[in-house]
């Protein structure tokens, strides 16, 4: 496991040492754990220069006073100040704190062990050059007792099959699909005539499937959303679970979908919680514009091809169908 800090340090120096002069300030909540990272970030960057200085900002009280606001909440980033944002340790402290928002980079930190960098500022570096990698890290790190974890969704997703309206004889795509929950449902609606791929990004995903028997009536592919290996206008359904809202460019990834379906199509965006109870799980509160709020969802379908048809956001369920222009 140390060998994937280094990797992430080793990236971090990369994008970072070009910059220099330069500060970089690490926080994030727990002031040993934004040491130690702050630490292994300084040693990554190459020993033939010293032009930057790596800090983990401890016991910064922020504008209320408050002794648990985040450093990150009331410093703002500037030309040679970079802010590393490390989620983890006792998440309820920052809730209503904004240093996520305003950090460059954001880094899964929950295991220290593993982190993963979740958000890199595209001034720092191009997309290509971090989420694939990165995404696949995170997810293949569950991947093994993801059921084990969220087993209980499976009705959830049956009911969502259900309202999306497969029908006998439709080519249906689970884009993003995980370890296959929703394989089986997709498969007995589409029939014998049908055709169901499920595809994801994460190998240990698709191998968590095949040991479930979830690839019997569905074709699994290692596949990037945002790259699909699928020829125009090929699918009557999009299912798309836990996938936009991970997505670097959600209307660039919508606008794909769009390409692989038929006019007419659907697709379903689906989440067995919903947003306000996602985002309590992980500590944080609603932001305005987030993509699959309403008000922000429906210009991006529009923008990128579709037609918001309904949306559903309660406790216990995300849904929101859509039609292929």
């Amino acid at each position: 496991m140390p060998e994937r800090i280094a990797e992430v340090t080793a990236l971090l120096a990369e994008v970072l040492a070009p910059r220099a002069p330069l500060t970089v300030i690490v926080d994030g909540g727990d002031p040993g754990a934004a040491a130690a990272f702050a630490a292994r970030l300084a040693a990554a960057f190459p020993t033939t220069a010293r032009a930057w200085r790596v800090d983990a900002v401890l016991g910064l009280t922020g504008p209320g006073g408050g002794m648990f606001d985040s450093a990150l909440n009331v410093l703002e980033p500037a030309t040679d100040r970079i802010l590393v944002f490390l989620r983890g340790g006792p998440r309820h402290r920052f809730a209503e704190g904004d240093g996520e928002g305003r950090a460059q980079v954001v880094i899964d930190h929950r295991d220290p062990e593993w982190p993963v960098i979740r958000h890199l500022h595209p001034d720092l570096a191009g997309v290509d050059r971090w989420y694939l990698s990165e995404s696949r890290a995170f997810f293949a790190a569950r991947a093994a007792d993801w059921d084990t974890k969220f087993g209980d969704d499976m009705p959830r997703y049956a009911e969502a099959v259900r309202l999306t309206g497969v029908r006998p004889g439709h080519v249906v795509l689970d884009v993003g699909c995980g370890t296959g929950r929703a394989l089986p449902a997709l498969a007995a609606a589409a029939g014998a005539d049908g055709r169901v791929l499920g595809l994801d990004f994460t190998l240990g995903m698709l191998d968590a499937a095949r040991r479930a028997g979830r690839d019997d009536r569905a074709t699994l592919v290692l596949a990037d959303a945002r790259r699909l290996p699928v020829a125009d206008a090929t699918a009557d359904v999009i299912f798309a679970a836990g996938l936009v809202h991970h997505l670097p460019d959600p209307e660039a990834g919508l606008a794909e979908l769009a390409r692989v379906t038929r006019a007419g199509g659907v697709l379903a965006i689906f989440h067995p919680t919903g947003r306000a109870a996602l985002a309590a799980r992980h500590g944080r509160t609603l932001r305005p514009g987030e993509p699959l709020s309403e008000e922000r969802l429906g210009p991006l379908l529009a923008a990128s091809g579709w037609r918001l048809d309904s949306y559903e956001d309660v406790p216990d369920r995300f849904l929101a169908r859509a039609t292929r222009r």
